[in-house]
């Protein structure tokens, strides 16, 4: 199938291949747990009175995110309980986890963070876990699922799936919060989950996944085996590409978990919040994603990394520019929104660009879930004290303060970028159609 082919029936193909169709559902269901942790739910804790140290601490409630390679690998190797008869191993796990998320989700509904934030913590840290297994058990049924030459749209279609899921969690979410309250805003993410759940029901499983897995290694050897072949495959580039990826999203972590008190501080409606920052937002994170695919193209991937260090960071400024208002400039709101959001999207492409060519094949989920909680894994940890620096120092210092974060993680990408580290993919295995 030819490029072209590709781009001029985009829309036939979902209704040609029910793995694209149901890789959209699925991409919509892999988008709406994480906001529901971090970025929605800060919100909710805003408005409840929680310090604002106390939202910093739990932007750690993410941490199954940063550590999902430790046991992806199992995924791949054992069958899940009780559904693996019935759907396979891939498909198995996929809804063992979304009934997780479910549960988790009516959790964290009927709690109330106001009087009693243990509740709360305890469902959200489920959520997380529940989430983040969702999440490497999709990517693991679409990496195994369709040929290589059909991975491109499976991507796209995925990605559109994703982008809507966080606008249900991000916009969804905080306008139900405001006309009927955070447990029915909660309840209803719940009830979205099932479209996921339906078609992980629906999507065909490998003929590999259908048959039960008799050789299990140690604990150890299943989680060392794809950290040992990625850092001998890269060989003496290791260190200065993983520490690349690894402070890559560093500033973007500390700017997501003060950003929606920074909004609620100005007085910003919940309404509001979600009109800009997912509804327009979306249309702005979808303008960053074309356009990096575009400059990729045109740059070369290693040069657009460079950019988007570059972009990413600095526009953390229009956040530093909008607390120095000090006020619900709503003009000044969409502006620095739009300034972040569209940088973000654009670094974060690059990102996935750069880390899915580093990932080998016959090992990419682990791989890959290795590489995203490598980039995720120093930014969250550095978040939880992101509340206690703004009650010093306010916001607007603080986000000038993130800018610069990215002054060391940019000079380092300049290094990879002149010195042209190779990328040197595994051998790729056979598919089954």
């Amino acid at each position: 199938m030819t490029e072209t082919t590709e781009k001029s029936s985009f829309l036939a193909h979902l209704t040609s291949d029910r793995r694209y169709a149901a890789m959209t559902a699925l991409g919509f269901s892999m988008g709406i747990p994480f906001l529901l942790v971090y970025s929605t739910q800060s919100a909710w804790l805003s408005e409840a009175g929680v310090p604002l140290h106390t939202i910093g601490l739990l932007a750690e409630l993410t941490i199954a995110y940063k550590f999902k390679f430790i046991w992806a690998p199992f995924l791949d190797k054992y069958d899940p309980p009780l559904l693996a008869g019935l759907l396979g191993r891939r498909r198995g796990w996929i809804v063992l986890s979304q009934v997780c998320i479910i549960l988790s989700l009516i959790g964290v509904a009927f709690g109330d963070p106001a009087h009693f934030i243990w509740w709360t913590i305890a469902f959200s840290l489920a959520l997380g876990f529940a989430g983040a297994t969702q999440d490497v058990t999709i990517d693991g049924w679409r990496i195994v699922a369709a040929p290589a030459h059909k991975q491109s749209m499976m991507t796209a279609f995925m990605e559109a799936g994703y982008r809507v899921g966080t606008l249900a969690a991000g916009a969804l979410a905080l306008i139900i919060a405001d006309k009927y309250g955070w447990r029915a805003a909660y309840l209803c993410m719940a009830a979205l989950i099932s479209v996921g759940a339906i078609a992980a029901f629906v999507a065909p499983e490998p003929e590999s996944d259908l048959h039960a897995k008799h050789e299990h290694p140690g604990f150890v050897a299943t989680v060392i085996a794809p950290i040992k072949e990625l850092v001998t495959r890269l060989g003496p580039w290791a260190v200065p590409v993983l520490l690349l990826i690894a402070g890559f999203r560093m500033p973007g972590y500390l700017t997501s978990a003060m950003a929606m008190p920074l909004f609620k501080s100005l007085h910003i409606s919940g309404t509001d919040i979600a009109t800009v920052t997912k509804l327009f937002g979306f249309w702005i994170a979808l303008a960053g994603t074309f356009f990096a695919t575009f400059v990729v193209r045109k740059l070369g991937l290693m040069t657009t990394l460079l950019i988007g260090t570059i972009a990413g960071s600095a526009s953390h400024l229009s956040l530093a520019w909008l607390a120095a208002e000090g006020r619900s400039d709503y003009v000044a709101f969409v502006t620095a929104v739009s300034i972040e959001g569209f940088a973000y999207a654009f670094a974060q492409v690059v990102l996935i660009t750069y880390m899915s060519e580093l990932a080998s094949t016959e090992l990419a989920a682990s791989q890959y879930a290795l590489l995203t909680s490598l980039c995720a894994l120093p930014g969250s940890f550095l978040a939880g004290a992101s509340g206690f620096i703004v009650e010093r120092v306010g916001f607007e210092h603080f986000f000038i303060g993130t800018s610069l974060i990215g002054i060391p993680v940019a000079l380092l990408a300049w290094f990879v970028w002149r010195n042209h580290p190779p990328v040197v993919t595994a051998a790729e295995p056979a598919t089954v159609e």
